[in-house]
């Protein structure tokens, strides 16, 4: 599925006014009006930093707007009026309150600005928020994969140094603890979606696994960008090697439960396949739908109860059991041996046709040549339009020379028996054209497995016979009408 496509049907919200509203709740404090000393930091005891009053009044009335267009403004004014302040601390303060300022207004600035304070301090939690939700929305806008992965592991960088940020001393446990638990969601989506667009399953399953787990329950329950990672994970689990097929299902049936009524049929693809591919069919799926509406992961001890899909060799034994005499499967099923069976059971299976004749009707035409014709025979090997059998032509009885002294008769029959074999040679190229279905004979010779390939010797064609001619019409017979009396 087409990701761009499926987030935008999905997205609901803009997710940085909510990163703005909840960095808001821990800014610093507007400085006191009444004296000219400020405190630094988020509501944290620190040494008061003395101004002079010019600073100080550009100071508090950029930091007492309201509006954060003006507030942004003013700040910019107070730095260019005071590129060095008499207090050198109030620097970072200053970046911070700026930067929160331009997330609501202007993303580029704010990027620019949580440059600077992250200049100043590398581990600052709110900086690397908005470096990473600003930076994943213009990853995501990027057509050139290789730029788009670039710019997502340039965000997945700045993510990882959020999850290992410590908490400043300026600022209190809840205060952190409600920054963290804002920016971590963000932080799991930018590590999940980089790893997951390179394909890197085990540590986008890892970081979409943790980004469920950081949210409250009800975010994982409704349209939005965790839903989509929860189908996303689901994907990454088929990904896998090799494929794990039930989580896959599970989670993917989540997303889909939850989905808009109109992405459901298309998002129930990938989690159906996964489903029917380790079940065998569709029975049961119905109960996994349920069980991951009502689970944000799988219970304890759920696959356990999914019976998983006979594997070949279960097939293969059954098949033996309701055939006693092997040379009585159908091609394809002698195939489906030779192909998935152990070396026993495809041994058992070659000795009843190795060396026997056999006219095959229907063959699809792969590849063709005077010598060798490839074609697809078994149902699979039709639809996939792959060769299974690799017929070695017979060559064509050679016509003998005419002899110099031969007579006129001879000649004409000579003249005939060259155009008869012309006129066959052109017919079983005309038959074992690419594309063509033709019907052939041959003698099964050997086998390779792994893909199939059944060759066979003394290949030849069976031509169409030639409609027989209409007989002539009678002439009608005229009957001398009785003469009159």
């Amino acid at each position: 599925m087409n990701k761009v496509v499926l987030a935008t049907l999905l997205a609901c919200v803009v997710i940085a006014s909510g990163v703005s509203c909840a960095l808001a709740q821990t800014a610093a404090p507007a400085a006191p009006a009444a004296a000219q000393p400020v405190n630094l930091g988020a509501q944290a005891a620190a040494t008061p930093c003395a101004l002079p009053d010019a600073e100080f009044t550009a100071y508090t009335n950029a930091m007492g707007q309201s509006n954060p267009q003006a507030k942004a403004a003013g700040i910019e004014k107070y730095l260019t009026d005071f590129p060095t302040s008499a207090c050198p601390a109030i620097r970072l303060d200053t970046m911070v309150r700026l930067m929160d300022a331009y997330s609501g207004l202007d993303g580029a600035k704010t990027v620019s600005t949580a440059n600077k304070v992250l200049a100043l301090d590398p581990t600052n939690l709110r900086a690397l928020t908005y470096e990473v939700y600003f930076g994943k929305t213009s990853a995501d806008a990027l057509t050139d994969p290789a730029a788009k992965q670039a710019a997502l592991d340039a965000v997945a960088g700045f993510a990882q140094q959020g999850l290992a940020a410590t908490k400043p001393a300026n600022i209190t446990d809840a205060d952190f603890k409600t920054l963290q638990t804002t920016a971590f969601p963000f932080f799991y989506n930018a590590i999940g979606d980089a790893a997951f667009n390179k394909k890197d399953n085990a540590t986008a399953i890892a970081a979409f696994k943790k980004e469920l787990a950081s949210v409250p329950l009800a975010a994982t329950q409704q349209p939005g960008p965790i839903l989509l990672d929860t189908y996303y994970l689901g994907e990454a689990y088929y990904q896998s090697t090799p494929p794990d097929y039930l989580n896959c299902a599970f989670y993917g049936s989540r997303a889909v439960a939850y989905a808009p009524p109109a992405m459901k049929a298309s998002m129930s693809v990938i989690p159906t396949y996964c489903y029917k591919t380790f079940h065998g069919g569709n029975d049961g799926y119905d109960a996994m739908v349920a069980a991951a509406t009502a689970n944000l992961n799988p219970p304890d001890g759920y696959f356990a109860s999914i019976k998983p899909a006979p594997t070949p060799v279960d097939i293969i034994n059954a098949l033996f059991k309701d055939t006693p005499d092997l040379s009585t499967l159908a091609v394809s099923d002698k195939e489906y041996v030779l192909e998935k069976g152990t070396p026993e059971q495809a041994a058992k299976v070659w000795e009843t046709i190795k060396g026997k004749s056999v006219q095959i009707p229907g063959a699809l035409v792969i590849t063709s040549s005077p010598t060798v014709v490839t074609v697809a025979i078994a149902d699979e090997a039709v639809a996939n339009k792959t060769a299974d059998f690799t017929f070695n032509m017979t060559a064509p009885d050679p016509v003998p020379d005419l002899k110099a002294n031969a007579t006129p008769a001879q000649k004409l029959a000579y003249k005939k028996e060259v155009a008869a074999a012309q006129a066959k040679a052109d017919a079983i190229a005309v038959a074992t054209a690419v594309g063509q279905t033709v019907t052939l004979t041959g003698t099964y010779d050997s086998f390779t497995p792994n893909p199939v390939m059944i060759i066979m010797k003394d290949g030849d064609v069976v031509l169409p016979k030639a409609a027989a001619k209409p007989a002539a019409k009678a002439a009608p017979a005229h009957r001398t009408a009785p003469a009159k009396k």
